[in-house]
């Protein structure tokens, strides 16, 4: 069974700094684009990062300059380095797997992770 385990989110202060972890566990073949989405109360989730198997990036015009989208692909782990916290990126963050293959011949499937809550508050 495949699942996606985010970890690194809590509290920080304005200016401050974190990095969230998502991990692909279980028995995976292949994962394509993978990328992190953030949601708030009342509010469709947004697009904050996403990253191809190739290292191609993209971002959240609100994020970009402040957060970096790193992958390891030996691990099937995504990371997010998020600096320069503003209170406005508090929010469930959740993490995307675009394309998972559990084998050569499955047929592709899109898995989320649970979602760890950001909070930035002094």
């Amino acid at each position: 069974q495949v699942q996606l385990v985010e970890s690194g989110g809590g509290l920080v202060q304005p200016g401050g700094s974190l990095r969230l972890s998502c991990a692909v566990s279980g028995n995976i073949f292949s994962v394509s684009a993978m990328g992190w989405y953030r949601q708030t109360a009342g509010k469709e989730r947004e697009l904050v990062a996403t990253i191809t198997t190739n290292k191609i990036t993209d971002y959240g015009d609100s994020v970009k300059g402040r957060f970096t989208i790193s992958r390891d692909n030996a691990k099937n782990t995504v990371y997010l380095q998020m600096s320069s916290l503003k209170p406005e990126d508090t929010a469930a963050y959740y993490c995307n797997a675009e394309s998972v293959k559990t084998s050569r011949f499955s047929r592709p499937r899109e898995y989320w992770g649970q979602g760890t809550q950001v909070t930035v508050s002094s």
